[in-house]
């Protein structure tokens, strides 16, 4: 019998990144040959725990490793753009965690280096594989929602004690949880934003980023199409249980995410008796879409006791049981040789929705196009 072929991978950063080792020991198609992390301590303890004999502190020379197919970034945000920018030019296939990068200059070169190697990149964009967002993805290709009229998105959280570079950050440079689902449902792209800033920051945090709005709420218009979607993001002192919720209206069925974490999904149905229309529904979990043995990751985390989850995990409420689902999509594309979701081009159009609506807000609301490389053709 001929061995199943593995993708090879390495992961970069072990915070967040340390969710995803089990998964890909587990999964049949990788091979977890390498972690990356720049505290050596830390990178022992995890190393140690998880029997990872390959170990860097240095990240240039994992992606010069030959024994490496592919790397996971989980490092910080501003980290992201030039270290799949590295891996791409050293010959490797990049899923890196969100946002793409923090410029639209970086997207572009990502987006040019995958043309140009051949090379698959995907933004681990954890909403649009989470249960939530896969059971309205069923009922949109099932037709049960009828004819799409409308989305909406928000992702709402309070950042401060997170690390160094989060302080201050303008609302909209990390709004791909928002941006993400509102695109993926129907897999249509932006065209254009106009996005309008609301409220203010306490006054230590506006020299970060040179931004002061504790709000920023973005209207997106698609490409060629008659639809159109609402986001809107805060990250300091804007009193919110996080949030991260997507809602689509279609003209035979409508899905609203809770107002309260943990509470279920509510669904409308068109033409019943007033009473009737709304429903409160347990969303089902999707992990029989995933092979056998990464299929009990939807429901747990790394570690076994609450207080070892990172906290993007535990606050994030799990990211929906997305990440072994993350883990297939990449892994099985690259062996494939098809495109993820969202690929180079994908999630440059999602990521730039952010920068470019952190622009308009500046400029009073005004419109901002998309850039071309952005656009599939």
């Amino acid at each position: 019998m001929t061995e199943t072929k593995k993708l090879r991978i390495a992961i970069a950063g072990l915070g967040f990144g340390a969710e995803f080792i089990p998964i890909y020991e587990k999964y049949k198609q990788a091979e977890l040959v390498a972690i990356c992390q720049r505290t050596k301590s830390k990178l022992d303890e995890i190393g140690d725990a998880f029997g990872i004999e390959k170990r860097y502190t240095s990240y240039q020379e994992m992606i010069e490793d030959p024994e490496v197919d592919a790397v996971h970034i989980n490092t910080p945000i501003p980290d992201h753009g030039w270290q799949s920018i590295a891996a791409l030019k050293a010959g490797k296939h990049v899923a890196c965690t969100v946002p793409m990068a923090t410029s639209v200059e970086e997207c572009q070169e990502i987006v040019a280096l995958c043309a140009e190697k051949g090379l698959t990149y995907m933004m681990m964009e954890t909403v649009v594989y989470a249960r939530e967002f896969l059971y309205m993805k069923y009922l949109y290709q099932k037709g049960e929602l009828g004819k799409v009229q409308f989305l909406k998105a928000s992702h709402q959280q309070d950042m401060d004690g997170w690390p160094n570079y989060w302080p201050g950050l303008p609302p909209m440079h990390y709004a791909t949880h928002c941006v993400g689902p509102v695109l993926g449902l129907t897999r249509d792209q932006a065209e254009y934003v106009s996005c309008f800033a609301s409220g203010t920051i306490r006054h230590e945090l506006h020299h970060h980023y040179n931004s002061p709005y504790a709000v920023e709420s973005t209207h997106i218009k698609f490409k060629d199409s008659d639809l159109s979607a609402y986001v809107y993001r805060s990250l300091f002192d804007v009193a919110r249980q996080y949030r991260e919720s997507f809602e689509v209206y279609g003209s035979k069925k409508s899905v609203e995410w809770p107002l309260i974490e943990h509470r279920p999904l509510v669904v409308h149905t068109a033409k019943k008796p007033e009473p009737e229309i709304p429903e409160e529904v347990q969303c089902p979990d999707f992990d029989h879409l995933l092979p056998e043995e990464i299929q009990p990751f939807t429901t747990k985390g790394v570690y076994d006791t609450d207080e070892n989850q990172h906290l993007s995990f535990t606050q994030g409420a799990g990211h929906g049981g997305s990440h072994p689902h993350l883990v297939h999509a990449f892994v099985d594309a690259v062996l494939k040789g098809e495109q993820p979701y969202p690929n180079a081009i994908e999630s440059a159009n999602i990521t730039c929705v952010g920068i470019l609506a952190h622009e308009s807000a500046q400029n009073g609301g005004e419109i901002k196009r998309l850039p071309s490389f952005t656009i599939k053709n």
